[in-house]
């Protein structure tokens, strides 16, 4: 059975259309070619099989996700579907439902879960876009989308443990980049995404140090990667 993942990425461009937080199809589809882009770039040229297992994965890691679906359990018997009908073999379908299910910051947060290659490369290509010029934007777009002010020098950093503290503390848009964002190229999986990943968070360092110089609003030592 021929690969055809025509029926994915429309699915995923429907379930996305509406986003306004950063997680759109633009960003999918973002994911989907630094995925193939950092697999290739350690390791050559990738088979057909393999390329599809990471743009499937890339292009549904947020169709399930309670950030943008009201009904995960619906949402996740839709993919089955989907996966089955879309030519990938059954072993491909079920690393791409592993590292879907498992892939966010917020399912690592209390057990860092060991992703399979392939899986690897999706979660860091998915990372990558929460560092760097658009992980910036995206922080901003984020924060706006939940009511959260842009910063307070009042309300301070925390160090986050669980999910739904993750999702319901009280925090500010750029208290996110010392609560995940800065910590994240340091649990990058691959050389290609670590590599990338410390360029992209120095981007973030030197945004943060002038957001500083303009604002004064960083000065307690609360203000750093814990």
């Amino acid at each position: 059975m021929a690969i055809d993942l025509t029926a994915i990425r429309n699915f995923a461009r429907e379930t996305l259309k509406d986003d306004t937080s950063g997680h759109d199809f633009l960003h999918a589809k973002q994911v989907a070619r630094l995925a193939v882009s950092l697999y290739e770039e350690d390791h050559g040229r990738v088979s057909e099989q393999d390329q599809a297992i990471l743009e499937t994965a890339a292009l549904l890691h947020d169709t399930i996700d309670d950030k943008v679906v009201a009904d995960v359990a619906a949402q996740e018997v839709l993919v089955e579907d989907l996966l089955r009908e879309s030519g990938i073999a059954p072993i491909g379908q079920a690393l791409v439902a592993e590292t879907i299910t498992h892939l966010s910051y917020s399912a690592n947060l209390k057990k860092h879960y060991d992703l399979p290659l392939l899986g690897q490369y999706v979660q860091d290509a998915d990372r990558l876009e929460a560092l760097g010029a658009i992980g910036i934007a995206r922080t901003f777009a984020y924060g706006g989308q939940k009511g959260h002010p842009l910063y307070d020098p009042a309300i301070k950093p925390v160090q986050l443990q669980t999910k739904d503290q993750y999702r319901h503390h009280q925090t500010t848009s750029v208290n996110h980049f010392y609560e995940k964002l800065l910590k994240l190229a340091d649990q990058l999986n691959t050389p290609a995404g670590q590599e990338e990943g410390q360029r992209r968070s120095a981007f973030m360092e030197n945004f943060l140090a002038e957001f500083q110089r303009e604002t004064e609003a960083l000065s307690d030592p609360a203000f750093r990667v814990q």
